[in-house]
């Protein structure tokens, strides 16, 4: 969480964060972190680039944090995947896709209703961010979270 506040802080313009320039630094550090080989698990990201006000970046970068560290700690057992990145604005929402071509999450699941603190802690920040959080499971495991910026509030 360190880091993510360090990046978005860091950013010239604290209203408006380039989200895709930021969304990449993210993606590269935690695969260092996790010292992710080249070749092993491939990130493909899809991002547009769009401008995020920090009162939004900062739930939804802390919401792709612990799902792309999930993805990348339990998803790929032989250690070789594809990870996917999606970031779109779409008329009055963005669309955030996650998705991995991993072993998958157990058919029962239910991010509505999760024991883990990590799924707690993103369904919480989808709903700070006013989002909508689905999950398809047939094929690995992708997240979508639909959501709309968050008014700025002027800080005094």
């Amino acid at each position: 969480m360190a880091m993510i506040h360090e990046n978005l802080y860091q950013s010239d313009n604290l209203t408006n964060i380039n989200f895709k320039e930021y969304l990449e630094k993210l993606v590269s550090d935690i695969f260092y972190s996790y010292e992710i080989k080249k070749g092993s698990i491939e990130s493909v990201l899809d991002i547009e680039d769009i401008n995020i006000n920090i009162d939004t970046a900062i739930p939804l970068g802390l919401i792709i944090n612990e799902l792309l560290t999930n993805s990348v700690k339990y998803a790929f057992h032989q250690g070789e995947g594809t990870i996917i990145i999606k970031l779109r604005s779409l008329q009055d929402k963005i669309e955030l896709t996650i998705s991995d071509n991993g072993i998958g999450i157990p058919k029962d699941f239910d991010i509505k209703n999760t024991k883990t603190l990590g799924l707690q802690l993103v369904n919480n920040l989808t709903n700070q961010i006013d989002g909508n959080i689905e999950v398809d499971i047939s094929n690995g495991t992708e997240f979508k979270i639909t959501f709309k910026e968050l008014k700025y509030k002027e800080r005094k």
